[in-house]
């Protein structure tokens, strides 16, 4: 079943075009990869999605309905979640505040916001963490924090930008195994990720962009072992050799 598509998505700064008609469907209960070297646009597609950015042409569907445009607390409420690059808690309140307030996108109530919450933490593994200030956390506990809010908006598909950058491999394993556990909860997931070792670990299908533009879309083994992608990444002498 298709749970998500673009369809010819085009978004310009000025004269910049820094996507360039890309269109991919995602499956539901898959996790789905976007690769490619910095800069090629694929933030730029995520904050397309939740409308940050509006977009310049193309259509975004979700669920069957053409969400191009909506307001972006209102695509959260539509169940897309997700987290970005640069992580910022809410830096002086606690752990649990940070998730309480993200749970209020669903909530109904300061009751059951703070059930969602404390829920989610423990789902994420962050429970023991609950009462610490959120700027007090290292990196690999504040990047955690960021997927336990995102999973606070209980999310039928959730966006994660680049969330193994930065930690240590055991950091990374640890990641990995919390991805593929969302996964496993019914969350469908479209990933960004420098990392091969998570990317290619994890994904069951690879979209991979260059200059804003598709190169290539497969399977892992398929995608790393494309010529336009060893070009992107390691220059065109790996791709000849």
């Amino acid at each position: 079943m298709i749970l998500f598509e673009l369809k010819n998505l085009v978004k310009h700064f000025g004269g910049l075009a820094a996507v360039q008609n890309v269109s991919f469907q995602v499956e539901k209960g898959e996790i789905f990869g976007l690769i490619g070297p910095n800069g090629s646009g694929k933030t730029t597609i995520f904050n397309c999605i939740s409308n940050y950015f509006p977009v310049t042409s193309g259509s975004i569907h979700f669920n069957g309905q053409d969400i191009t445009g909506l307001k972006t607390n209102k695509i959260c409420k539509a169940g897309i979640g997700r987290t970005f690059q640069v992580v910022k808690p809410l830096g002086r309140l606690s752990v649990l505040d940070n998730v309480i307030a993200a749970a209020f996108s669903k909530a109904k109530n300061k009751k059951e916001a703070h059930d969602i919450a404390m829920e989610t933490l423990e789902f994420c593994g962050l429970m023991h963490r609950k009462d610490i200030i959120a700027k007090s956390l290292p990196i690999g506990e504040r990047k955690r924090l960021e997927i336990t809010r995102s999973m606070a908006t209980r999310p039928e598909l959730l966006l994660l930008d680049e969330t193994a950058a930065g930690l240590t491999p055991t950091e990374v394993d640890v990641a990995i195994d919390l991805i593929k556990k969302i996964r496993d909860s019914g969350v469908t997931i479209i990933i960004v990720e420098h990392i091969m070792k998570v990317i290619m670990t994890i994904s069951d299908r690879i979209h991979a962009i260059n200059f804003g533009q598709t190169i290539a879309h497969g399977t892992p083994k398929e995608v790393s072992n494309h010529k336009a992608v060893i070009e992107a990444y390691l220059g065109e002498e790996y791709a000849h050799s």
